[in-house]
């Protein structure tokens, strides 16, 4: 299995791997620091290069359903002629920052929303200009309050922290998942935890910023009624 170097370290741009196989599916390495879409967050793009020059620009990064495997996908023809990879290759795998940094400031914004608004999340992505989060919500909060209330919390400058609990403890404190659709994934013994510092805290696998300030000011968009017991608030950032 590839090791996922961004689950402990969320700013690790570059590394060098190893290529363990390539198919139809994407390029598999030893290592990476290229997150894979889930948990509404899209999966990482940038590059993989060989120390001979080789470049191979990846669109997308996956994990196959059925087997797990991490999956670096080329961009369309990118693994044309002169530039392919194969099993063996050393590569420097380096993600695109500026986009990573985006989506992280915006789902670690993405918590702290979930914390003012007290309801069940019904559904989410993450996005680098706008995001979302679905409440199983029957009123319609103020977006004004709502969008002073995110700015606050992220002028606190509050630390964002990971950590692990055991699969015991997470079915111990079931209030921690507020997620009504998806549930963490469980079986390997131990959940990831997000802990945004007295605001936050549940089970997540995506990355985050350190600290709230980091964020940057943020907006409240169109607030969308989606049902009777559905409400859809976007999220922007302010710039």
């Amino acid at each position: 299995m590839t090791e996922e170097l961004f689950r402990a370290d969320a700013y690790l741009r570059q590394c060098e791997a190893t290529v363990t196989a390539v198919d139809v599916r994407g390029i598999q390495l030893d290592r990476t620091v290229f997150y894979p879409t889930g948990g509404g967050q899209p999966g990482d793009t940038g590059a993989l290069t060989t120390a001979d020059g080789r470049r191979v620009a990846i669109a997308d990064t996956v994990k196959d359903r059925d087997d797990g495997a991490h999956l670096h996908v080329p961009a369309e023809g990118a693994q044309d002629q002169d530039q392919v990879l194969a099993a063996g290759d050393v590569v420097t795998a380096e993600i695109d920052w500026d986009r990573r940094h985006r989506l992280m400031r915006m789902h670690t914004g993405l918590h702290l929303l979930c914390s003012l608004v007290d309801a069940p999340v019904t559904g989410g992505s993450v996005g680098e200009d706008r995001s979302r989060l679905d409440f199983d919500l029957a009123e319609t909060p103020d977006k004004e309050a709502l969008t002073a209330a995110l700015n606050a919390l992220v002028a606190q400058d509050k630390a964002v922290t990971p950590s692990w609990i055991t699969d015991a403890e997470l079915d111990a404190n079931p209030d921690l998942v507020r997620t009504m659709s998806v549930q963490p994934p469980r079986g390997s013994g131990r959940v990831r935890i997000i802990d945004v510092q007295g605001v936050d805290l549940q089970p997540c696998g995506g990355t985050h910023v350190k600290a709230t300030g980091e964020i940057g000011p943020l907006r409240i968009g169109k607030i969308e009624k989606k049902g009777r017991q559905n409400r859809r608030i976007n999220l922007h950032f302010a710039e």
